[in-house]
């Protein structure tokens, strides 16, 4: 319960921010304006949009399966929203601490293409349905080096709790830390700790797992270049052709939603979750005056917000792929470099026994 009275609030202010924010970004990225007339430098455009989309006719084709039509946006927001629940905001959040917290959150996720196929389902338009096959594809697809990627994390620390996995990477680890497989460094890598402790830094071989797991994470949220099922120069809309006003807005929460849960699970996999990225130097205690609920909270979210910022970064920069380009991305690269790391991670654990 505590992290849904966080998270929902933040979800919806951070949509507002990132709608703008994106604006902003892709403006800067390819020399433009962007949002400038609706309030000082437009801070007030994404508002006066989400009035305009609350204030729409909410539209059902006759054609239309309606109870199928209306249930699809729900169910891809709640089983999105949902993920949140496992997310650890810091060490002292008890609530949060779930033994197999990262496969609940992938299994529960996975559903959200239920809603996606019954938005373009029961839209009775072939645009819709087309949108969604395409969607469910290419989300079952990425699924699989996706779970590649974080059953790399899952072996090196041996737990799917995210809470332990985010303690290992901080300033009290229980495990000796091997900086870089060289040696170990149980005893001064573990007193310096913050970003020494990051799985990507002691565990090198997670790096290249983080690459897979942010390029799936992409295509898992439909962001360019990986959106195309919703393609409008081939799709019109994608599986939400049909949908207008909020219940269109629902999706577009969803998608900025998944795009927070995927960022937020990185930096507690990958990044060291809600520990402080300073390191004890001698007397200069930095790891430890850094540390405590309320820095917890912020380095999670400073360290996901900047993750976020580098999805918009190269949805602005990289042109769409074509849809043998993405099959052929999943299934021909991902897929058999992920096993090859499943494969390296467990020699690396037997190496650090």
């Amino acid at each position: 319960m505590h992290t849904f009275l966080f998270y929902l609030p933040f979800l919806l202010f951070f949509v507002l921010v990132a709608i703008y924010g994106e604006r902003k970004i892709a403006a800067f990225i390819q020399s433009r304006f962007g949002p400038m007339d609706v309030g000082p430098k437009g801070i007030f455009q994404t508002l006066a949009d989400l009035i305009k989309m609350i204030q729409k006719e909410d539209i059902v084709p006759n054609s239309a399966d309606k109870p199928i039509f209306l249930l699809g946006p729900v169910i891809v927001f709640v089983t999105i929203f949902t993920g949140f629940s496992m997310l650890p905001l810091h060490s002292n959040l008890a609530g949060a601490s779930v033994e197999s917290g990262i496969l609940l959150i992938m299994a529960i996720v996975s559903l959200d293409v239920l809603g996606i196929l019954m938005a373009g389902w029961g839209a009775n338009n072939k645009f819709s349905l087309y949108g969604a096959i395409r969607a469910i594809a290419q989300i079952v697809s990425f699924e699989i080096p996706l779970g590649l990627s974080v059953l790399c994390v899952v072996m090196i620390c041996n737990s799917m709790d995210l809470q332990e996995i985010t303690r290992q990477q901080g300033l009290y680890a229980r495990d000796p830390i091997f900086l870089f497989g060289l040696k170990p460094m149980n005893i001064e890598v573990t007193q310096m700790g913050g970003i020494l402790s990051w799985n990507v830094i002691k565990s090198p071989i997670l790096l290249f797992s983080f690459l897979i797991f942010f390029i799936a994470g992409l295509a898992e949220a439909n962001r360019a270049p990986f959106d195309l099922p919703e393609s409008e120069s081939e799709l019109v809309g994608g599986y939400h052709t049909e949908y207008s006003g909020f219940r269109w807005g629902i999706f577009m929460l969803a998608e900025y939603g998944i795009m927070l849960l995927i960022s937020f699970l990185a930096i507690i996999l990958f990044f060291g979750g809600w520990n402080t990225p300073f390191i004890n130097i001698g007397s200069f205690q930095f790891a430890k005056w850094t540390m405590g609920s309320y820095w917890e909270v912020f380095w999670l979210i400073s360290k996901t917000l900047i993750l976020i910022f580098l999805q918009m970064w190269v949805r602005w920069t990289y042109p769409r792929l074509r849809v043998d380009q993405l099959m052929t991305l999943s299934w021909k690269y991902l897929t058999p470099f992920g096993l090859l790391l499943v494969f390296l991670c467990g020699v690396w654990k037997l190496m650090m026994l």
